[in-house]
């Protein structure tokens, strides 16, 4: 769906639109570091925006956490208790699922009365139910969600990983015991996600082109409106920024070549690191050479675990949360690899080509959208680790460096800058207010 501009427009100068950015988490995890820079470039263009979290991280003023109260804490808990007597007490899968059967009623806060439009993030784990997602959809409000994964368009999950369940109806769960029934779990909240969004209007917006169209493929939203908008970034804070310089910041060897990876959690097996791993292996065994000149470089929790896997000299530097450390990484890196198995628009590949670092990930989700094939990165075969290695070495031995690193850092500019995302989120919350409007 596109979006055009309105005939009239419906918030003129002086009268600005109030918008609450709904979302776990303040900072942690790739929707919260996506939803705080939309609140900051949509205040930067003159939308008055403002986020509400469970988990307040900093002393921000345009940040509210929810009232502080011992359900907050339960609310998770009881979410995790009831899917782990679903799990039949088997701790597998036990966070790749979320039912939202408990959560915070938000309509009865200021910053909800204030707000003119709701715009829902990542709103899992204990910080909205779907009952009170319910009762947002019924204040007369008008809703945007941005989906970061799945889970608006399926029944549970947050990746699908090649089921099609949703197309029609979720049921017979691949992540409950014995593949799910007919009647499981999952079939339970899709009927309840259906009640849910039953005559009401909501304009989902996916972060990348794939995730929209399979948004637009699950039978839970159809009729709903469903357009795609990138995440933004701050090119004042990522951009290309000294190699050598960066590296005596860190105490990184000055004369090898760098491979970055980077991950909230390393040891997430969806993040692909057994992929890298057995990349770097083929390549340390097919040009021996390489071991004495190449180190790789692990940005996130529990690299440490992953060092001694690794053919060449790893560099684990723990999780990092200060942005202008993160920029150092990222320029020290020759070459930033991302092979994750499910993806939707990864702000690690958009701050890595923000810094000029070239990338190599997997052809999946939005990842080819990202990086354009030769011109400023490698998009490697779906899980195939030869070819990982193969765009590893080609961007380290075999193409112009500079052009690579010039066009990566073109296309952010171009396609993920403050600007260009705020104006478009700005076109859907004007024509969402304008449904609402001509609606009553």
């Amino acid at each position: 769906m596109v979006f055009g501009k309105l005939a009239v427009p419906l918030y003129h100068k002086g009268n600005a639109m109030r918008v609450l950015i709904v979302n776990t988490s303040e900072r942690t995890g790739g929707a919260a570091v996506a939803a705080n820079r939309l609140m900051k470039a949509l205040n930067n263009h003159g939308v008055k925006a403002k986020m509400l979290v469970m988990h307040k991280e900093s002393d921000s003023l345009t940040v509210a956490a929810l009232p502080k109260s011992p359900l907050l804490h339960w609310h998770f808990l009881w979410e995790r208790l009831v899917i782990f007597f679903h799990l039949h007490f088997s701790r597998r899968h036990l966070f790749e699922v979320d039912i939202a059967n408990a959560g915070t009623d938000i309509t009865r806060l200021r910053e909800f009365r204030e707000a003119d439009l709701i715009h829902l993030h990542w709103i899992n784990q204990g910080m909205l139910s779907l009952g009170g997602i319910r009762k947002i959809l019924r204040s007369g409000k008008p809703v945007v969600w941005t989906m970061h994964d799945m889970w608006p368009a399926t029944a549970i999950c947050h990746l699908t990983l090649g089921c099609r369940n949703f197309t029609t109806q979720c049921r017979n769960c691949r992540l409950l015991p014995g593949k799910g029934s007919e009647s499981d779990l999952s079939t339970t909240v899709w009927q309840r996600k259906q009640r849910m969004v039953e005559d009401e209007n909501i304009y989902y917006v996916a972060c990348s082109r794939w995730l929209e169209q399979e948004a637009k493929a699950s039978a839970l939203l159809r009729g709903q409106k469903v357009t795609s908008i990138p995440n933004p970034i701050d090119t004042h804070i990522y951009n290309r920024c000294d190699r050598r310089e960066a590296r005596r910041q860190l105490d990184l060897p000055e004369d090898m070549h760098m491979i970055l990876f980077v991950s909230q959690r390393v040891t997430n097996v969806n993040k692909g690191m057994d992929y890298l791993v057995e990349a770097c292996r083929l390549m340390a065994e097919q040009h021996p050479e390489m071991r004495e000149h190449t180190g790789v470089m692990v940005l996130g929790g529990h690299s440490e675990e992953v060092a001694d896997q690794l053919p060449f000299k790893a560099y684990p530097l723990g999780y990092v949360n200060d942005e202008q450390r993160i920029v150092s990484v990222y320029s020290a890196a020759d070459v930033f690899v991302l092979p994750s198995l499910s993806e939707n628009l990864p702000n690690t590949i958009m701050e890595a080509m923000a810094c000029g670092v070239p990338c190599v990930g997997f052809k999946v989700g939005g990842i080819p959208e990202e990086i354009d094939h030769r011109r400023n990165g490698y998009v490697a075969e779906y899980r195939n680790a030869e070819d990982l290695a193969r765009g590893i070495r080609w961007i380290l031995f075999e193409a112009d460096y500079e052009t690579l690193s010039e066009s990566a850092v073109r296309k952010v500019a171009q396609s993920y800058s403050q600007q260009s995302v705020a104006m478009r989120y700005i076109s859907v919350y004007e024509h969402a207010m304008a449904f609402k409007h001509y609606s009553l």
